[in-house]
């Protein structure tokens, strides 16, 4: 079984590397803007969950720098997974507000409405 699990892996990360998608393009002020907003977020995964993958590419569709945290290998970022989200289950958004308050997001569903709603360019 972990033959199989790990040539699945191997098979997701290549079909994601091959088809990886363009991100969008925005003036140097607004990257900045959505980098520095950005900066308050973290995103838990595994590399060959099909879910992170499925959250990382709208990530790269929306030119989104976060942080990728990797909760399988980096036993720290596993453990700040379980404690303070309260489950192992990737992949899961760490979102840190203004005033210090951090929020937790699961689903991958979750992540890329989030995502989309808060960074997609507005069309004037």
């Amino acid at each position: 079984m972990k033959v199989i699990r790990w040539l699945l892996g191997r098979i997701i990360l290549t079909l994601d590397f091959l088809t990886t998608p363009k991100g969008i393009k925005r003036a140097d002020e607004e990257q900045l803007s959505v980098n520095t907003a950005t900066g308050k977020l973290a995103l838990y995964q595994f590399a060959a969950c099909p879910f992170c993958v499925k959250v990382r590419r709208s990530m790269k569709r929306l030119s989104l720098d976060i942080e990728l945290r990797d909760a399988k290998k980096d036993q720290q970022h596993r453990a700040e997974l379980a404690e303070q989200g309260g489950r192992i289950k990737t992949p899961c958004l760490r979102i840190e507000k203004a005033d210090g308050e951090v929020t937790w997001m699961y689903e991958s569903k979750d992540i890329i409405s989030y995502l989309e709603q808060n960074f997609t360019p507005k069309i004037a």
